[in-house]
């Protein structure tokens, strides 16, 4: 069997940011750019089983992906002018030509920069700037960022498509700010890393528990902005927060697939190195004395990286510490959070107290890890009747293969008893 699809989806999860930040560099359109990719990967998943597999697969893309856009650019005569303009210009063929090198290097990693902050710009809601960048540099769909933002589909597709055509109408430019203007970036700029690090951690959807493309893509942008904000403590904190959640990476995955809770994972498997970068950063912001949300969220993993088991777990650190995210960042998810730190530290009476209050629930009704929390705290009461509802709920909301294989087997186990 042709290893071409394999390789393809290899091609799209590791390299698809940056092909489509230098596509979008190059012709100034997101719509051309995503369409012209799309194409590429579609006449790939054709050709490559019966031709081969190119030696250099990435630059193959990309060259598919550039003749794409300017036969689509031909093709539509309102554009004539703008192609033109672009065949004149100075540069063009060699820049064009840049992006073949080999897919990976310097020149589309500054592209996929260069499209954070593009973005990002002010210009756009937080909103509409994290949902385009997780479009566009994390190749998720629209379905995948809806889920993480809480929203129905088509709400979020309405809103990438308002926000592409702000930046094409406003004429943002395809760049870096300079040094003033980054701080009123930084919010959006973060935001969006996280939660390309937040669907690797645990994907929403497919068969796989973790996407370690993505983590790994997130820790590379992370290392991007800390190394152009050296000094801006939040940068360096989520840094920290990304390299502690993904040394447990290893550890989270059972023999079958299936996830593996904190308390239950083997803690010799957790990645030591990682785990010392992300104490030293941590530590590096706490000279800084500018607390921040992704400052606390790493402190929170750090209290869990430096408890050898889990019964050396400080949880009334830890529900301290959520209780300081809830001043910085109210939300329910974090309430969630806390909740669940209060079920450690105190027992999972309290912990299913706080979850059931009414405002959490209603606000998180559609949300499958406060069916699955609120499940394993009735599992733990011995209330398995209620057990098996809330667990059934958790499994009718996820759409993760590994996640719904877990929570099965969680609802047999109550069934059972």
């Amino acid at each position: 069997m042709s290893r071409a699809p394999e390789v393809i989806e290899q091609v799209f999860r590791e390299h698809h940011g940056r092909i489509i930040g230098s596509l979008i560099r190059v012709f100034g359109d997101f719509d051309v750019a995503e369409e012209a990719i799309q194409e590429a990967f579609a006449v790939a998943l054709e050709r490559w089983p019966e031709d081969g597999i190119p030696d250099n697969p990435t630059a193959w893309i990309v060259t598919a992906a550039r003749h794409e856009a300017i036969d689509r650019l031909r093709r539509e005569r309102v554009r004539v002018a703008k192609y033109a303009a672009w065949e004149r210009r100075d540069g063009w063929g060699q820049e064009a030509g840049d992006m073949l090198d080999d897919g990976l290097g310097s020149s589309l990693q500054d592209d996929q920069l260069r499209l954070i902050f593009t973005c990002c710009h002010p210009a756009l809601s937080t909103e509409a700037q994290v949902a385009l960048t997780l479009r566009t540099l994390g190749g998720l769909t629209t379905r995948e960022i809806a889920r993480a933002f809480l929203l129905p589909e088509s709400t979020m597709a309405q809103r990438l498509v308002r926000a592409k055509r702000k930046i094409h109408d406003a004429g943002i430019p395809f760049r870096v700010p300079p040094a003033e203007l980054l701080p009123e970036r930084l919010h959006a700029v973060l935001a969006v890393v996280y939660l390309v690090f937040n669907e690797g951690y645990a994907a929403s959807t497919g068969d796989d528990l973790l996407r370690t493309d993505l983590c790994a893509e997130a820790i590379r942008l992370g290392r991007e902005l800390a190394g152009l904000l050296p000094d801006e403590p939040e940068v360096l904190g989520l840094l920290a927060l990304m390299l502690l959640q993904d040394s447990r990476h290893e550890a989270r995955v059972g023999a079958g697939g299936e996830p593996v809770l904190l308390e239950e994972q083997d803690r010799s498997r957790w990645n030591r190195a990682e785990v010392d970068e992300g104490l030293t950063l941590l530590e590096r912001t706490r000279h800084r004395n500018r607390p921040g949300p992704y400052q606390v969220q790493a402190e929170i993993a750090a209290v869990h990286a430096r408890a050898s088991t889990p019964a050396q777990t400080d949880w009334p650190r830890i529900t301290a510490l959520y209780g300081t995210l809830l001043r910085l960042t109210p939300s329910p998810v974090v309430e969630l959070n806390r909740a669940a730190a209060v079920a450690m530290a105190c027992g999972p009476v309290y912990g299913l107290a706080l979850i059931d209050q009414p405002e959490l629930t209603a606000a998180l009704a559609g949300y499958p890890w406060l069916h699955s929390a609120r499940a394993e705290l009735l599992r733990r009461l011995d209330r398995r009747a209620e057990a098996a509802l809330a667990y059934r709920r958790a499994l009718e909301l996820s759409e993760n293969a590994a996640e719904c294989a877990f929570l099965h087997r969680r609802l047999a186990e109550v069934e059972a008893l």
